[in-house]
């Protein structure tokens, strides 16, 4: 390597240093993805979410240097790829894992809930209470070994819309089951059409086996016993 050569590697490397500085914080930020057709549905359905002021890559891009590499990096060069030269994903095909370690960043204090109380809960689901225990189901996933998390019953709290008069999108208890069926606005088969009907009977069906019990999708099995009673008689 010769004296010239130094000076030379010394520019490059601060030309790409501080181009890195003013790319990251300008493709951090939501309008960025936004200006993609392929996302800006996305964008616009988080704008209207409890989400609002949590930005796009702090759920989408898992901490650390391999998450800041593989989920932004790699990725994002990958969409720009696609979008220049092949062909984007359509909005309703879009399909994006988000890492339950992300979500219980924020949201740790959940695997200590067993029982929500009514007036946590929208009406008319407040009636009726609900027992859920987040751990249980978060160890089920991890033994089951299907990649199965968060979004497995969340998927559409920040990139859904209300159904059936829920003031708030809430996982789907038995969207298909009940005297008022949904039907979701997107196009039969889709991505986004299977995530809408996806409910807790996916698993609690009265088939499905798990540590030798079968999953029931009895009322109580998810709800206050005494109040679903009430409800229902």
């Amino acid at each position: 390597m010769n004296r010239r050569t130094v000076p030379i590697l010394l520019v490059v490397v601060g030309v790409l240093l501080s181009a890195g500085a003013v790319a990251v914080p300008l493709t951090n930020h939501p309008q960025f993805c936004a200006s993609c057709h392929t996302i800006r549905p996305s964008v616009e359905s988080w704008e209207a979410s409890s989400h609002k002021d949590v930005t796009c890559v702090e759920c989408h891009v898992r901490p650390g240097l391999a998450g800041f590499l593989e989920d932004k990096v790699w990725k994002g060069l990958s969409d720009v790829a696609v979008t220049w030269f092949g062909t984007p994903t359509e909005p309703h095909d879009l399909h994006a894992h988000v890492d339950s370690d992300v979500c219980v960043r924020c949201h740790r204090a959940i695997l200590r809930v067993s029982e929500v109380s009514s007036r946590d809960l929208p009406a008319p689901v407040n009636a009726i209470g609900l027992v859920m225990s987040h751990r249980k189901h978060m160890e089920a996933f991890g033994q089951r070994g299907r990649g199965e998390g968060c979004t497995t019953c969340h998927a559409r709290v920040v990139h859904g819309m209300p159904v059936k008069g829920y003031p708030i999108v809430i996982p789907r208890g038995h969207v298909t089951l009940d005297m008022k069926p949904h039907y979701p606005d997107h196009p039969e088969g889709s991505v986004l059409w299977q995530s809408a009907l996806a409910d807790c009977v996916r698993c609690h069906d009265n088939t499905t086996v798990f540590a030798g019990t079968v999953l029931r999708k009895d009322c109580e099995v998810c709800h206050i016993e005494e109040r679903i009673r009430d409800f229902l008689f």
